[in-house]
């Protein structure tokens, strides 16, 4: 599949879209779960269409695997929007504490003045991949939902008590028909909202490697050892390139495969081998805590 036009829209995909229109009226609140590293691109834009007058919570997740500085402009960011924001690590709890606090402020509001009280109910949305079902098993305390590494695990709607008692309507990651901006297709790419099968891995690495020199030379630079040498192609071979950022991105790349032996029979470059271990390197923040999508990005 061409990167330049990634395309994926199963067709449970638009039932779940049906489903949270649907159930909508049930909730007292929506949890939005985004992947710190890129909270443009794991947006899904029918979200604000369908949840509009609703109060939102947006929950940065994976945080711990994006730049400090940038998540705390992007909490920023969502509190000029009117939402709440923060900062979450679904895998380790981190962050579990205050949404906690902020539900039960949201419930005690809900019930003042009331001689009946109710429970919060709430809805969790989210692209696949984005942690959405870890976070749920967090806060139910049990494992209620699927987990996985490959997108779109989750299946199905479920109604499910949170451990003070809150209800949650989990329902399964949601995309949308077709990324309008190409960037936004290779950012869910970059950080697995997308099969990987479905994608031509070595490409895909390329074109990361392309984004990693621009803003984060300084990790890559020290996690594969490269020198400036390895950053540099002669002007001749530039001007016969149809591409000059992707040909020097495969210098980059080749450099990195020769350096850790990634070498197939015939001196081949085993750039399967290292497209896979630069995806996962980046993905698991071995390479770094790293954010694709910035504040000042914006507009």
């Amino acid at each position: 599949m061409s990167l330049e036009n990634i395309n994926w829209y199963p067709g449970h995909m638009k039932k779940t879209r049906e489903l949270i229109a649907e159930n909508l009226k049930m909730v007292d609140v929506v949890i939005e779960v985004l992947d710190a590293r890129i909270p443009v691109s794991s947006r899904n834009p029918i979200v604000n269409e369908l949840i509009s007058g609703k109060p939102r919570i947006v929950v940065l997740n994976k945080s711990d695997l994006a730049d400090e500085a940038a998540n705390a402009a992007w909490i920023d960011y969502f509190k000029a929007e009117g939402s709440l924001a923060m900062p979450l690590n679904s895998m380790t709890g981190a962050g579990i504490p205050k949404l906690l606090n902020e539900l039960e402020k949201m419930q005690d509001a809900k019930n003042e003045g009331q001689m009946r009280k109710k429970q919060l109910r709430m809805m969790i949305v989210g692209v696949p991949n984005v942690g959405k079902s870890s976070l749920i098993n967090r806060l139910t305390g049990k494992k209620s939902a699927k987990t996985g590494d490959r997108p779109g695990v989750t299946k199905g709607k479920q109604w499910l008590s949170i451990e003070n008692g809150m209800q949650l309507l989990d329902t399964p990651g949601i995309l949308w028909p077709k990324f309008e901006d190409p960037k936004v297709g290779l950012n869910l790419a970059f950080c697995g909202s997308i099969k990987d099968e479905i994608l031509d891995t070595p490409s895909l690495a390329l074109e990361l490697i392309t984004v990693l020199r621009h803003d984060y030379a300084d990790l890559i630079t020290a996690r594969y050892k490269l020198t400036e040498d390895d950053f540099y192609v002669d002007e001749y071979e530039l001007e016969m390139s149809d591409d000059a950022e992707k040909t020097t991105s495969l210098a980059v790349m080749e450099a990195i495969c020769k350096r850790r032996g990634w070498i197939l029979p015939g001196k081949r470059i085993d750039y399967e081998r290292g497209g896979r271990t630069i995806l996962d390197e980046f993905r698991s923040a071995t390479i770094g805590r790293i954010t694709l999508e910035k504040v000042s990005h914006k507009g």
